[in-house]
């Protein structure tokens, strides 16, 4: 009996660490919807993750400028700076410039499963903006 309990003792601890070596991974396209003035706009991450490096493009939300009917365009996909990935923990940087004025927005999140939820602090022009932000991994089907 003894053997038995030991037996399931070792397993079990061999399932746990097991189960922590399955490293999260940011890897992968992310969604989200902003609101500004009213409008919701559709925000598109692209994420490539190199140890504890974070490459990729963030596209979508506003500032691509005035369309034919005058309205706001979504962004073009903007390269992301500074893009870490630690401890289930990211951190990424992305400048946009329009019209002459400089944005740089500064994303945290934490990892867990399909979601990535953070904080975004935003700088226009030296006015500081933060709020939160949530995204969702999109699945690919196969």
């Amino acid at each position: 009996m003894r053997t038995l309990t030991a037996a399931v003792l070792v397993l079990g601890v061999a399932g746990l660490t097991g189960a922590d070596d399955k490293k999260a991974d940011p890897t992968g396209t992310w969604k989200w919807t902003t609101e500004f003035g009213g409008q919701k706009r559709e925000q598109t991450l692209k994420l490539k993750v190199e140890g504890d490096k974070v490459t990729g493009t963030l596209s979508g939300g506003r500032g691509g400028g005035k369309g034919a009917k005058g309205k706001d365009t979504p962004a073009a996909a903007t390269k992301i700076e500074d893009g870490t990935f630690k401890d289930g923990e990211i951190k990424f940087t992305v400048t946009r410039e329009r019209g002459g004025m400089k944005t740089v927005s500064k994303y945290t999140g934490k990892l867990t499963g399909d979601t990535i939820k953070g904080t975004v602090e935003t700088n226009r022009d030296g006015e500081a903006q933060k709020r939160d932000w949530e995204a969702k991994r999109e699945r690919v089907i196969d």
